[in-house]
């Protein structure tokens, strides 16, 4: 959010999205999770732009809200008057916090052919780090400047790879309601220089002790500036090793590291009440 560089890791799962061209003047859209159930439709009126029908009033308006914004980006979407049959499949739950907003603006922009930088800040005040990650082939180092965004290709293949995972919490955390809580809380230079060494040192270590003392070090870095308990010391103070947020502090998904076997690490988790453990090579890309 501040200008710090960032490794991000694109995953394998994320959304598509199917559009057929009919004959009429409205949008017919139905979103199906990730078991292929439908979990939200609407239709839009594209000769008044208004709403006629959704199952979900806020998703709706977020919905319209991003056609407006393709729109505004580039006039000749959707001038043809046509009716729009479009089907939008989530390939992961949506409660792992995987950027399903983001993914969904970037598929617009391609649909609407608009740059999806521009479309995401139309729409969002986030960093943009997962627009950036939905356009990705593999892992990558980003920053968000004042005026600027930079996006590296990197290496991030850990030869401890097997000793890590992601365990969703079933916590869905509002990314919106985060952002809006440390837009104002502005670090240092010195807090953001430390953040970005830290993400080039990370693609450097060779051993999992290593990334643990990593892990660590991040943690706590990002604990003392916000002023909040580090996930581990709040939820799992007896795990034998590291635990790190991803996104959001405290909700949606975080990475885990175990030096014991993969059906240990399940069930101390699952003794949490957490039955979902993913390996690291199951969901990167």
């Amino acid at each position: 959010m501040h200008g710090a560089t960032v490794l991000a890791l694109p995953t394998k799962l994320g959304q598509r999205m199917k559009m057929q061209e009919l004959t009429g003047s409205e949008v017919i859209w139905t979103s199906y999770d990730h078991q292929g159930k439908k979990w939200f439709d609407a239709e839009i009126d594209l000769m008044q732009f208004d709403i006629t029908s959704t199952s979900d009033e806020r998703t709706g308006k977020f919905l319209k809200k991003i056609f407006k914004a393709c729109i505004n980006n580039n006039s000749e979407f959707l001038s043809h008057w046509k009716k729009y049959k479009v089907e939008h499949y989530l390939e992961f739950p949506i409660d792992w916090g995987l950027g399903s907003s983001s993914t969904l603006i970037y598929n617009m922009a391609s649909w609407a052919d608009v740059n999806p930088y521009h479309l995401y800040f139309d729409l969002e005040t986030g960093s943009g780090y997962d627009v950036a990650c939905a356009g990705a082939d593999g892992p990558i180092l980003y920053s968000l400047k004042k005026d600027s965004l930079s996006i590296d290709d990197v290496d991030f293949n850990p030869v401890f790879e097997d000793q890590l995972y992601f365990l969703p919490l079933g916590i869905k955390v509002d990314s919106r309601t985060a952002v809006k809580k440390i837009q104002n809380n502005i670090p240092d230079k010195n807090m953001i220089r430390r953040i970005s060494e830290l993400s080039e040192k990370v693609l450097e270590l060779k051993s999992l002790k290593a990334f643990e003392n990593w892990v660590e070090e991040h943690e706590n870095t990002v604990s003392d500036f916000i002023k909040e308990k580090t996930i581990k010391s709040e939820k799992f103070s007896d795990f034998w090793g590291s635990v790190k947020s991803l996104g959001s502090w405290h909700g949606d998904m975080v990475l885990v590291t175990s030096d014991k076997s993969e059906k240990e690490t399940f069930d101390y988790f699952l003794s949490k009440g957490m039955p979902k453990l993913i390996p690291f090579r199951e969901l990167v890309l």
